[in-house]
C-alpha cells in the first residue's frame, strides 16, 4: 500500500489534530517513557531474585527496546500517523492486524491506568492517610481528564514537568550516590563499595535462570517509551524531533536505568532489597537523608499520575485511529473544538473508572495479575512494530515503496533478533507460575476481538477487502 495513493487522508495533515507538541515536549514525553513506577518500586523485588545481574538484564532488554524504536522511527518517518503502530500493522499485515493491535494497545493502556491510578492513591495515603483511597483517585481522575480534554499543548506541558521531576530524583540520586562512593560521607559510606556488585555470592547469586525470570518485570519498566510513535500526528515538526527523540534513548537507558541501579547496588547490598521495598527509598534511607522517604514517595506519585496521563492520551487517539478504519464506533473518530478525540477519551476514563472500584476490593495480587497483562499487550504492540518493520524493507527493496529518511541500522536483521527475544520473554512468562495468568487473559481478549472481528465483516464487508490490492503489493 502506497503512502500517496491510499492513505492520503491518513497523513497527518488529514489527521485534523492540532501540532501542539513542541521539540522540548516530545523529547521530555520520550525521556519520562523510559522511566515508571517499574523501575521506582517494582526493581525492588527483581534486585531480591538476580541481585546485581539485574544490572545486566535491564541493559540487555534496553538494546531491544532500542531495537524497537529504531524499526518504529523508520516507519514514522515513512508515513508518521498518529494511529502508528496499528496503523503500519493494518497497512502491512492486514486489516485484522491493525484492528487486533489498536484495540490491545487500547487495553494495555486501560488497565496500565487502573493500576497507576489505584497506586497515585495510595502513595496520597502516606501523606493523608485519613483521606479514602477511592476519593483521591477520582480526583486525579477527573483533573488528569480534564487536562485531556482541554489541548495537547496542555497534556504536553503536563508530561514535561511530570517527566522532569523522575528525571531529576534520578540524576540527584545518582550524584549523591557517587558522592557517597568518592568521598564516603554518611553512615553509608562505611560500606559503600564498587565491589558490592560481586561481593555477596557474585553477580549472578542466584543464578542466570533466575535473572532471567525477572525480564518480565524489566520490560514491564520499559512500557510507555513507545508513546512517541502516538505523538507523530501532533509533533510540530515530526522529522526532526522524532530522530532526535528515539537517537537519545540509549544514553536514557544507560543513565536512568543501568547507571541508577548501578549505583544504588553500590552503595546499599543487594541482599538488604525485597519485594514491596523501593531501591530508592532503601537508598535514601541508607544515605541519611531528611525526608527521603517522602520525597521518593512524591517522585513516585509523579510517576503513576504520568503513566495515567499518557494513557488517557494515547487511548483517544487509538480509539480514533480504529474508528477512522471502520473497526470502532464513528463516534469515535470525532474531534472536539480543542481538537482532542474527546469521546474516546471519555469510554478510557470510564474503564480505568471502573478499575479503581475493582483495585479498591480485590486483594493486593490483582495489582500484580494488571501489571502481567500490560506487559502481554505491550510485547504484542513492539512485534506489530518489529514484524511490520520487516515487510516494510521487503518492500522498499522490491521497490514498491519509498525509503524512509529515517532507516534503522542493520536494517531488518536487528528487528529479527529483537522479535527472537520478546519470542523468548512471553516464553518465560508462560514458565512462571505467577505471570502465565496473563497469557490466559490474553487468549480470552484474542478471542473476543476475533468474534468483534467476525461480526464487523457480516455488518460491514468492505473492512476485509478494504485495501486489499495494494495489501498484496506491499506483500
Amino acid at each position: 500500500m502506497t503512502s500517496a495513493k491510499v492513505d492520503t487522508e491518513k497523513t497527518p495533515e488529514g489527521e485534523g489534530y492540532e501540532r501542539g507538541l513542541g521539540s522540548r515536549q516530545v523529547q521530555m514525553i520520550a525521556i519520562g517513557g523510559a522511566i515508571g513506577v517499574g523501575l521506582f518500586l517494582g526493581a525492588g523485588a527483581n534486585i531480591a531474585k538476580a541481585g546485581p545481574s539485574l544490572i545486566f538484564m535491564y541493559a540487555l532488554a534496553g538494546v531491544i527496546i532500542f531495537f524497537i524504536m529504531r524499526a518504529l522511527g523508520e516507519l514514522l518517518l515513512y508515513r508518521p500517523v498518529s494511529g502508528s503502530f496499528a496503523e503500519y500493522s493494518r497497512e502491512f499485515l492486514g486489516p485484522f492486524f491493525g484492528y487486533f493491535t489498536g484495540w490491545t494497545y487500547w487495553l494495555m493502556w486501560v488497565v496500565t491506568g487502573m493500576a497507576e491510578l489505584t497506586a497515585a492513591a495510595i502513595y496520597v495515603n502516606y501523606w493523608f492517610p485519613d483521606i479514602p483511597q477511592w476519593v483521591t483517585a477520582l480526583v486525579f481522575l477527573v483533573i488528569l481528564f480534564g487536562v485531556n480534554l482541554i489541548s495537547v499543548k496542555l497534556f504536553g506541558e503536563l508530561e514535561f514537568w511530570f517527566s522532569m521531576v523522575k528525571v531529576t530524583a534520578l540524576i540527584g540520586m545518582i550524584v549523591i550516590g557517587l558522592g557517597v562512593l568518592t568521598f564516603g560521607f554518611s553512615s553509608a559510606g562505611d560500606t559503600a563499595a564498587v565491589s558490592n556488585l560481586w561481593a555477596f555470592d557474585g553477580f549472578f547469586p542466584k543464578g542466570v535462570g533466575s535473572s532471567l525470570m525477572t525480564l518480565q518485570g524489566v520490560m514491564f519498566a520499559y512500557l510507555a517509551v513507545e508513546l512517541v510513535g502516538v505523538t507523530a500526528g501532533e509533533s510540530e515538526d515530526p522529522e526532526k524531533t522524532l530522530p532526535k527523540a528515539i537517537n537519545t534513548l540509549p544514553w536514557r537507558i544507560a543513565l536512568f536505568y543501568v547507571g541508577a541501579l548501578t549505583i544504588i547496588l553500590c552503595v546499599v547490598k543487594w541482599t538488604e532489597f525485597g519485594e514491596g521495598v523501593s531501591p530508592f527509598v532503601a537508598a535514601f534511607a541508607k544515605i541519611g537523608i531528611p525526608a527521603g522517604a517522602g520525597i521518593v514517595n512524591f517522585v513516585v506519585l509523579t510517576a503513576a499520575l504520568s503513566s495515567c496521563n499518557s494513557g488517557m492520551y494515547s487511548t483517544g487517539r487509538m480509539l480514533r485511529n480504529l474508528a477512522d478504519s471502520g473497526e470502532a464506533p464513528k463516534a469515535f473518530s470525532k474531534l472536539s473544538s480543542t481538537k482532542t478525540p474527546a469521546f474516546g477519551i471519555f469510554v478510557s476514563v470510564l474503564f480505568m473508572g471502573i478499575g479503581v472500584v475493582l483495585n479498591y476490593v480485590v486483594p493486593e495480587k490483582a495489582f500484580g495479575y494488571v501489571t502481567s497483562v500490560a506487559t502481554a499487550a505491550g510485547i504484542w504492540t513492539w512485534l506489530m512494530i518489529l514484524v511490520s518493520h520487516v515487510l516494510y524493507r521487503r518492500a522498499v527493496e522490491a521497490g514498491r515503496l519509498p525509503a524512509s529518511s529515517f532507516p534503522a541500522p542493520g536494517g531488518s536483521k536487528c528487528s529479527y533478533v529483537a522479535i527472537v527475544f520478546l519470542l523468548f520473554v512471553t516464553g518465560l512468562i508462560a514458565y512462571d507460575a505467577d505471570s502465565r495468568i496473563c497469557l490466559y487473559v490474553m487468549a480470552v481478549w484474542a478471542a473476543a476481538l476475533g468474534i468483534g472481528w467476525a461480526i464487523l465483516k457480516s455488518r460491514n464487508p468492505q473492512i476485509t477487502s478494504r485495501d486489499e490490492q495494494e495489501f498484496q503489493k506491499v506483500g
